[in-house]
Order: structure tokens, then sequence, then C-alpha cells
């Protein structure tokens, strides 16, 4: 994943609740559903590794308290391109 959204929750409530609002909040802002959302590997110590469809899974980059959430590449549909228009001769 390169781009995606930070999400920052330091409250009480179990991983799996604050993945699923974030969840909700980039669906409302962008559209589409995420399919991956990356955390700080004490995060997921005993917690699930799928919230609503979304993997969640740990990065020693993302600091704790934030959730780094979008699209992982491979799960977006490929875009199409045109081929180049050739000139007549």
């Amino acid at each position: 994943m390169d781009v995606g959204m930070l999400w920052f929750d330091d409250g009480p409530a179990p991983l799996k609740e604050k993945v699923a609002r974030a969840v909700a909040y980039y669906r409302e802002k962008y559209g589409e559903k995420p399919t991956l959302c990356l955390v700080h590997p004490s995060t997921l110590y005993g917690s699930d590794r799928a919230v609503n469809g979304v993997e969640v899974r740990a990065n020693v980059t993302v600091l704790p308290h934030h959730f780094w959430i979008g699209v992982e590449e491979e799960a977006r549909p490929a875009k199409r391109t045109r081929a180049p228009h050739k000139k007549a001769a």
C-alpha cells in the first residue's frame, strides 16, 4: 500500500472497534472499502488479524495508536491504458 489514510485512536476500545470506525470513515470519505490496515506490532498482540474483511497487519513504521488504512495495490483493479496511437505513414 503506497497511499492510505492515517487514523489516530488512543481510546480504550478494542482493536476491532477502532478498525471498524476507521473503515467506516474511509468508506464514507473515499467511496470505496479499504482492504488493508497497518498497525504498530504492539497493537496486534492477541487481536484479530481481520476486521469486516479488512486485513490487519503489523508494520514497525506505524506509530502506536495509529492506523494506516487503504487499498492494497494488488487488490485494486488494474488500470486500463490505451495503446499508443500510430501515425499514418
